[in-house]
């Protein structure tokens, strides 16, 4: 498919914009999306990795995790999950060291065999070239968030002290305020009305971020989505990550949505919005690439793999639907 720039910050396929005007209920992704993350969830991604590698592997002259690695590795479909792609990160560095690589060029080397498996491709491909054990066995990861190492000290940078305190019922090592703090709410309480004046309460949240997490930074507009009909991913199993569309296929059929808008920034979120179509839950994708550090290479990402919407922004759907 071919997207067309329709008007500023707007990409659409014309062949196949009809569907459009079938929607009935949008479910929207919470980070990249409703929340530009570059300051909080992705600088928890550096910090952790950079921590990790220094303190249980003491290697401190790496080099630290950039938006071009943390974008490589959501490209690929595997890592919606930020603590995963801190975890390729580490392992991916340990083995550059070990192999005595040029950390830069490995790591990219890393993510181009990378897939939709995830941290499953990520060892696949590094335990084919040198042993990992070592930090695998220190990490243990994926285990869980109360329990696990790399888990709690993701945690503890991201959350900070007292909501750590809040959500974990145990004190934080750091001192340091949380990175949530830095989170950039996109969201805002006109664009929700635009929407609910619309699709009613059909408007629904399917999220990799669990709900307090959700609360603390969204506050009072987290109420305005149909909360029995969304799903916050991080506090389930972790079969249910994205791209398993289960999660999403629950949110539609509650809503008795006959077409769907899913709104999304990255891979996993454009997979699952395709499985719950091919299972026969119509369901469109909107990509948004505004919060992305290269939005021009999202956008080609978005088309190659068959996206019919582009948006820079969530402020620009109620132009596209028509609610202006």
């Amino acid at each position: 498919m071919t997207l067309t720039k329709k008007s500023d910050g707007i990409y659409t396929d014309e062949s196949s914009i009809d569907a459009l005007h079938q929607i009935d209920a949008v479910i929207f992704d919470c980070d990249g999306v409703l929340i530009d993350i570059a300051k909080s969830y992705d600088l928890a991604i550096i910090k952790t990795t950079k921590y990790i590698l220094e303190t249980f592997a003491k290697i401190n002259n790496t080099i630290d995790v950039n938006f071009q690695i943390i974008d490589g590795f959501k490209s690929s479909g595997g890592f919606n999950d930020e603590v995963d792609l801190t975890y390729a990160a580490i392992i991916s560095l340990f083995a550059a060291n070990k192999l005595q690589k040029d950390p830069s060029t490995f790591i990219l080397d890393v993510i181009k065999n990378s897939d939709s498996t995830g941290i499953e491709s990520v060892e696949k491909y590094l335990e084919n070239l040198t042993d990992i054990s070592e930090m695998k066995n220190q990490l243990s990861y994926p285990g869980s968030h109360h329990e696990n190492i790399l888990y709690q000290n993701f945690d503890q940078i991201f959350y900070g002290p007292q909501l750590y305190q809040k959500l974990f019922g145990k004190p934080s090592k750091f001192n340091s305020p949380g990175l949530i703090e830095q989170d950039d709410v996109i969201l805002n309480a006109l664009l929700l009305e635009k929407l609910q004046n619309k699709f009613d309460s059909k408007i629904a949240m399917v999220t990799g971020r669990g709900k307090e997490s959700v609360r603390y930074s969204l506050k009072e507009l987290l109420q305005k989505f149909n909360l029995k009909n969304s799903a916050f991913l991080e506090d389930e199993s972790r079969d249910l990550a994205k791209p398993n569309p289960k999660s999403l296929l629950n949110s539609i059929g509650g809503m008795n949505s006959l077409c769907t808008l899913y709104v999304g920034d990255s891979m996993e979120d454009f997979i699952m919005a395709k499985k719950a179509t091919d299972l026969g839950y119509k369901t469109v994708f909107c990509g948004i690439i505004g919060t992305s550090k290269n939005p021009q290479e999202k956008l080609e990402l978005f088309e190659r793999n068959g996206a019919i919407l582009v948006l820079d922004s969530i402020n620009l759907l109620p132009k596209v639907l028509n609610l202006e």
